[in-house]
């Protein structure tokens, strides 16, 4: 008996060991637990709450309708019509590529682009994903009678860009295209399925105002991401509309007269405000054909495509073409000189024909020679010795300066994209760009224009209404929101006789005997015509051989800048031809013909729309989609 009441003790003691060990486990999993929870709910509360709303809460973004384009007289040049898509949301397909398969069935997808669709679906997949757009109607009934066989596919209506005149305007308008991937970190709404932005144009230099706000709607979703209800929903903000200072009947006029012209580019501009009323570039192009508005994947290719077609049709040569301005440029040396002071306006310069430098002969276009110029004669007659002897005068850092405050050499911010800068050499950007020191007979070159000036039609435009007008005139494409007055162009600094010098040296290019530019000539004795011809030299061939016995790659670009009425000027007009010659014979007769168009039509005289819808036509009216 005694052996079992031991036994029993010690059965006791180890069964209160077990239970205590237990027991101790038990608190110790407990506490672990407890202060897990602890931690969570009070001290990483407020870090991990909004995680968690994140889970139950899906956001998705609507995107915005683009703003529309019209002319200046509110001709619709850019619109919205109203289509259908069908999209994907990977949280709610499940199987993403069982999925896409079975809708392939309906509307065919390429079994490589089905890869596509599911490796984006991975990347993110709460983000929509565009399957197919420019649906048909009767594909739209077909996708929604097979809605339950395709979890997570639904159909949208979408707006798709729509342009008119677009062969008319198309350089200017520009088109959309599909975002980039490299783009789409830059905001959240460029990651929506089949947004479109600006690529050229307008479309793209005003990109953020014609692009509009977003919206979003907010829902509730349960652990499987299946909608429980709606929360909250924001509609998206419209782009505003943008009115340009086109006028799309004179574009239109202006591009037949250039129809002739393998390559070719004029601007035309208001002289007071730098409105731009017409800025054409031949060849043309069709931004219809050229953006990817068409079904991929044939969009982006075809657009890719039309750079390398005959001539490069899809450049805007007009602020894209980078030509020496030749003789065009004397104006703003001769200016350059006056206010260096190292030449005077009656001051005759010989002019033998040729000019020597430092071992070197430089020719004058007539081999004969000028004889003595004054700045007016040297204009008139265009001599070439006469601004190799001031340029040497003054200076390349002086004509530089002087290049810049006439606008050339720098860009625009008027409403377009893609504009070059053109060139105003000086010793640091020579050695910056080339790595050499600038050389005396580099200025030489450029007091004609030549050598490494380069400068773009838009910018002769403006470097002619400075002229015309002696204030710092900056170029227009966008008109003003309605009740905003535009500021008045500051003055250029300069002194009024120097101006007025140079003017009556454009007159007379134009107007008098032995002037070079006599094809510009305007009978009317109110619209007289004041201008400069320019012959920019491609191929030391032309200095040896007539255009006429060239090819025509290596005929010099023929330029013409001018503006009137001469007396009170109302509008500039630049011409540029490529390879066209000579620009007293290939570009100054354009420029007159635009110019007479212009005096009639006088579009900045006439009321321009204001941007009010109930201005439009009816149908027009409301329309946003």
């Amino acid at each position: 008996m005694f052996q079992r009441q031991s036994d029993d003790r010690i059965e006791r003691r180890q069964f209160t060991r077990r239970a205590l060990l237990f027991g101790a486990l038990q608190v110790c999993t407990f506490g672990l637990i407890g202060s897990r929870l602890f931690r969570l709910q009070v001290l990483d509360g407020a870090r991990y709450a909004p995680i968690a709303e994140d889970n139950r809460i899906n956001i998705q973004m609507l995107a915005p309708t683009r703003g529309r384009i019209f002319d200046r007289f509110g001709e619709v040049l850019a619109d919205n019509r109203e289509a259908y898509r069908a999209v994907l949301v990977p949280t709610l397909a499940g199987d993403v590529r069982a999925v896409v398969a079975q809708f392939s069935r309906l509307v065919p997808i390429a079994p490589d682009e089905q890869e596509r669709i599911a490796q984006r679906a991975r990347r993110s997949a709460n983000v929509p994903v565009l399957l197919t757009s420019d649906l048909t109607f009767e594909q739209i009934a077909e996708i929604n009678l097979f809605a339950p066989q395709l979890p997570g596919i639904r159909t949208e209506v979408d707006s798709r860009r729509q342009y008119y005149h677009a062969r008319t305007v198309g350089h200017v308008v520009g088109f959309v295209g599909a975002v980039e991937r490299h783009a789409m970190d830059d905001d959240p709404l460029l990651r929506l399925p089949g947004l479109r932005i600006g690529k050229t144009g307008v479309e793209r230099g005003m990109e953020e105002p014609l692009r509009g706000e977003a919206g979003h709607v907010k829902h509730e979703v349960d652990a499987r991401g299946r909608i429980v209800r709606n929360l909250e929903q924001i509609e998206a903000t419209g782009g505003g509309d943008i009115v340009l200072t086109i006028d799309t009947k004179l574009q239109a006029s202006v591009l037949q007269r250039l129809q002739k012209e393998r390559r070719a580019a004029i601007v035309a501009m208001d002289v007071t405000s730098g409105e731009v009323v017409a800025m054409a570039s031949v060849p043309q192009f069709d931004p219809v054909a050229a953006s990817i508005e068409a079904p991929p994947p044939r969009g982006p290719r075809q657009a890719r495509r039309v750079p390398k077609l005959h001539d490069n049709p899809m450049l805007n040569r007009a602020i894209r073409g980078a030509y020496p301005p030749g003789s065009t440029f004397k104006m703003v040396v001769a200016l350059a000189a006056l206010e260096s002071g190292v030449v005077s306006l009656r001051e005759r310069i010989p002019c033998e024909g040729r000019f020597e430098y430092y071992n070197h002969t430089y020719r004058c276009w007539k081999r004969r020679g000028h004889g003595p110029c004054d700045l007016h004669r040297a204009i008139k007659e265009s001599c070439d010795c006469y601004f190799y002897e001031i340029a040497r005068r003054t200076g390349i850092e002086a004509i530089a300066k002087m290049a810049r405050r006439f606008g050339l050499g720098v860009l625009h911010d008027c409403g377009i994209a893609h504009q070059r800068t053109g060139v105003v050499p000086d010793p640091e950007w020579k050695q910056t760009r080339l790595g050499k020191p600038w050389l005396g007979g580099e200025t030489i070159l450029a007091g004609i224009g030549q050598g490494y000036v380069a400068t773009t039609p838009l910018q002769l435009a403006v470097m002619t209404a400075r002229i015309a007008s002696g204030r710092a005139v900056a170029p227009q494409l966008v008109r003003p929101a309605p009740g905003v007055v535009p500021a008045v162009p500051p003055s250029l600094g300069l002194k009024p006789e120097w101006l007025d010098a140079v003017r009556k040296a454009l007159f007379s290019v134009v107007n008098e005997d032995g002037g070079t530019g006599s094809n510009a000539r305007i009978e009317s004795d109110g619209s007289k015509v004041a201008g400069k011809t320019g012959t920019s030299q491609v191929s030391r061939l032309s200095s040896e051989r007539s255009q006429g016995e060239l090819k025509w790659e290596h005929r010099d670009h023929a330029l013409f800048v001018g503006y009137a009425p001469a007396a009170a000027p109302r509008y500039a007009v630049v011409a540029i031809v490529e390879h066209g010659g000579s620009g007293g014979q290939s570009a100054a007769p354009l420029v007159r013909d635009v110019i007479e168009e212009l005096l009639e039509r006088d579009p900045t005289g006439q009321p321009a729309f204001d941007g009010d819808p109930a201005r439009l036509p009816r149908q027009l009216q409301g329309q946003r989609g």
